[in-house]
């Protein structure tokens, strides 16, 4: 990172206000799963195709006939059109590289037998957008999936780079791939910061953002944001929750303790309860709703 980069602030003139914190998120039959059900020719030679392709071979397990029928709606759809290698692969979704009319996206797949499926209970009760939703497995991970595309485009709103998110269906999700020829972009974590001081004061200004939004990522660290071509990239917010979610504020102070924590390890003077106060001093504040 070269030394007094402004690393790539969202300019706030140039975004939307942010969506409706209570619009309500449909987790309800999608075409993909009347593809599955009627399963005619076409789809069962794209089902081949897939489970032959080398890439995919390893992880047989994420690709079930509703998964493989909602990657087939999207390559319809001409949201996805050749697919890559694998960007990432964990237990609760896999990522991969692909081409999509006319650019590279990242496909995430969440597995619908996740094993995390009780961790995603917690984030999604309390959620005024989930209000009602039922107990099976199923129904979460497309809730799941429904709030990570729900969130990112709340985050972009509000000025947050993060990847842009293009097309969901059913459990996977088509958006922006972070990265270049030579593969995905690294992790904060994962690279020499020269000149921390502006880079932290650019992720307080993005925590501050999403909280003025009316969300909280929830897991935030190094480890989820992405520095690309000049700018941090606040990746994975399937998990973020709104500020009215009960457990809300004691996401957000682990989030500030993470932050503050990587950033002191970085040689900067900051504390948890500074960046905290600053993160929750928008106005008008969210949370007083």
């Amino acid at each position: 990172m070269g030394q007094g980069t402004e690393y790539g602030l969202v300019d706030l003139e140039e975004v939307d206000t942010p969506g409706d914190e209570w619009e309500e998120i449909d987790v309800s039959e999608t075409e993909a799963d009347r593809i599955a059900r009627k399963r005619d020719r076409k789809f069962e030679q794209f089902e081949e195709r897939i489970k032959d392709a080398d890439q995919f071979k390893v992880e047989q397990s994420v690709f079930d006939d509703a998964t493989l029928a909602a990657l087939y709606k999207l390559v319809q759809d001409g949201y996805v059109e050749a697919f890559g290698g694998p960007l990432s692969t964990g237990k609760e979704a896999n990522v991969y590289h692909a081409q999509g009319d006319g650019r590279e996206v990242a496909v995430k797949i969440y597995r619908i037998n996740a094993s995390n499926f009780r961790q995603m209970r917690d984030y999604l009760e309390g959620d005024p957008r989930f209000e009602g939703l039922g107990g099976k497995k199923k129904d979460v991970v497309l809730a799941w999936t429904k709030k990570e595309f729900a969130n990112l485009k709340r985050a972009s709103a509000a000025g947050v780079r993060v990847p842009e998110p293009f097309a969901t269906e059913r459990n996977v999700l088509v958006m922006e791939y972070i990265g270049n020829e030579d593969g995905r972009a690294k992790r904060l974590g994962e690279v020499h910061i020269e000149n921390p001081q502006t880079a932290y004061e650019v992720m307080r200004e993005y925590m501050r953002r999403l909280y003025s939004a009316g969300l909280v990522h929830g897991d935030l660290s190094e480890y989820n944001v992405i520095y690309d071509e000049g700018q941090l990239v606040v990746i994975d917010l399937g998990q973020a929750v709104t500020v009215h979610h009960p457990n809300s504020r004691t996401f957000l102070e682990r989030d500030c303790r993470n932050v503050a924590s990587f950033f002191s390890r970085q040689g900067l003077e900051v504390t948890e309860d500074d960046l905290l106060e600053f993160v929750t001093s928008p106005e008008p504040d969210p949370s007083r709703d």
